[in-house]
């Protein structure tokens, strides 16, 4: 069957984490005033979900807590990541319950692309119908409310699903190729289309083009020479064409393998209190490359600073070793750290990548390297990550994991940086 003649389900959960919390606490997501945020960590903190009751008010998703204004009556209740991690398998067994997994693409922790073409025929139903049916059971099985995109094509049913369901009473939205050009082409900001960035939205305007229309009528010469191959997503997606199916996501193969890991810290920290977390940082993700049996040459950090004065700093360094021992990898992290980063300014965002990632067993050394010592290490390392996988990852600590800034105590509580809502600092 082309891709044309397909349909595709985009599925979100509205205010995904504020609407768990409500439905915890027996409360209507829709007119419940609460945010989710650590209000531990200042008001400078970031929300990360705003109830639909809240947004309505005007307050921003992703604002930060002093933000939202005092006239507001509102519940700040810290975030609960393994609590929503359990709603989210409740809610893909739902899926289950109608489609089978290779049809379903889990996108993100709340949203889902789902093919539905040969569904329709199998519970014959129409498309609009059988979403209103999904989102009945989702609503009633776990009561979150959700909005649900409908789309000819992948790119279609996640623009249906941004743009188009808002504006609907029934939160659920459709387009088709036609029916794209006709109510789409002409809508601004530009940046409400998926994968238009700020960045490209300003490239853009410096030829006059502010929404879709003026990009697939523009010159596709000149277009390519702005932005290369990507122009070719581009044109497409102006026209409302995407090539891309279903099959394709389960097939595809990402070959370049890497870590990163970053974190916002509480409060703005001095070159050497950030120099201690990056330390952390770096220590833990060396434990997490070995127990992938994986080592690395190419190293990276970045720095953003809590004075807004310009932009943040990065940089990469390759190692003469291709390793996954911490007492290597920590020398060349620091000296790198000394050159990037500022020492007069406060750091408030840090993080660092491993790439170019060979299986350990291609590990390479220089020859002024005792061997002995590498091997000793290597014994130690995978005790550290034997003991932390049965007994937790705080059941052994560094003592730089105890000073009074470090992080790595709250982090390893944590899941995707963010509370857990267990172990010793979930609040009861």
């Amino acid at each position: 069957m082309s891709n044309k003649q397909r349909c595709y389900f985009v599925i979100d959960m509205k205010s995904f984490f504020a609407s768990v919390e409500c439905a915890e606490r027996n409360l209507d997501p829709m007119t419940t005033k609460l945010v989710v945020a650590d209000e531990s960590r200042t008001e400078s903190t970031v929300c990360l979900a705003v109830s639909p009751a809240l947004r309505k008010l005007g307050v921003r998703n992703r604002c930060r807590l002093f933000e939202i204004p005092k006239s507001i009556d509102f519940m700040i209740v810290p975030p609960r990541m393994k609590k929503y991690i359990d709603y989210t398998a409740n809610i893909y067994g739902i899926y289950l319950d109608y489609f089978d997994k290779s049809d379903i693409h889990v996108y993100s922790i709340d949203e889902c692309f789902i093919d539905v073409t040969d569904y329709l025929k199998i519970y014959e139903i129409k498309p609009r119908e059988f979403a209103k049916k999904i989102m009945k059971e989702i609503e009633t099985k776990t009561r979150i409310p959700c909005t649900i995109g409908i789309g000819t094509n992948l790119y279609l049913a996640k623009i249906a699903l941004d743009i188009t369901a808002k504006k609907t009473r029934d939160r659920i939205g459709y387009l088709d190729q036609k029916k794209y050009i006709k109510t789409l082409w002409n809508h601004r900001p530009i940046t409400d289309f998926w994968q238009i960035s700020v960045g490209t939205a300003k490239r853009l305007e410096k030829y006059g083009i502010l929404d879709m229309q003026g990009v697939a009528k523009f010159d596709e010469e000149l277009l390519y020479k702005e932005f290369g191959i990507n122009a070719e997503l581009l044109i497409d997606h102006a026209w409302g064409e995407e090539s891309c199916l279903m099959s394709d996501i389960k097939s595809y193969k990402n070959k370049s393998k890497m870590i990163t890991s970053s974190q916002i810290l509480p409060c703005n920290y001095t070159f050497n209190e950030a120099k201690l977390i990056m330390k952390e940082m770096i220590q833990s993700g060396c434990y997490e490359l070995a127990k992938l049996n994986y080592s690395t040459n190419s190293i990276g950090i970045f720095v953003e600073y809590g004075d807004k004065r310009g932009e943040g700093t990065k940089g990469n360094i390759k190692m003469s070793s291709t390793t996954n021992l911490y007492s290597v990898i920590i020398k060349y992290v620091l000296k790198l750290y000394d050159k990037i980063v500022s020492q007069n300014r406060f750091v408030r965002k840090l993080g660092f990548s491993f790439s170019s990632l060979v299986p350990e067993s291609q590990e390479q050394y220089d020859m002024f390297t005792d061997i002995d010592n590498i091997f000793k290490e290597k014994q130690i390392v995978n005790s550290i990550n034997r003991v932390k996988d049965k007994y937790g990852k705080n059941s052994l600590l560094k003592g730089l994991d105890l000073t009074k800034m470090a992080t790595q105590q709250e982090r390893n509580d944590s899941i995707g940086g963010h509370k857990s809502g267990e172990g010793k600092n979930a609040k009861k």
